[in-house]
């Protein structure tokens, strides 16, 4: 499951602005999108991944994201860094 490669990953970066910003400079390995964020606000991010052929796994809780990240609250997107 997506969780555990966000648990095993060394670098990541959470939010999607940031993660917008690591797409462009181009070390995002892997995106993983929670399923109940909003659309408008991961739009942006899901549609440069897709732009620069980075694969996007989905999971289904921004909850449960957050906290495979180690922070309290949800994380709508999460980049693993190469």
């Amino acid at each position: 499951m997506s969780y555990e490669k966000v648990l095993q990953a060394q670098r990541t970066v959470i939010g999607t602005k940031q993660t917008v910003k690591a797409l462009k400079e181009g070390i995002v390995q892997v995106l993983v999108v929670a399923n109940d964020a909003e659309p408008k606000v991961t739009a942006k991010v899901v549609g440069e991944a897709h732009l620069l052929d980075v694969p996007v796994l989905y999971v289904d809780s921004m909850k449960k994201l957050g906290k495979a990240c180690g922070i309290e609250v949800g994380a709508a997107a999460v980049a693993i860094i190469r």
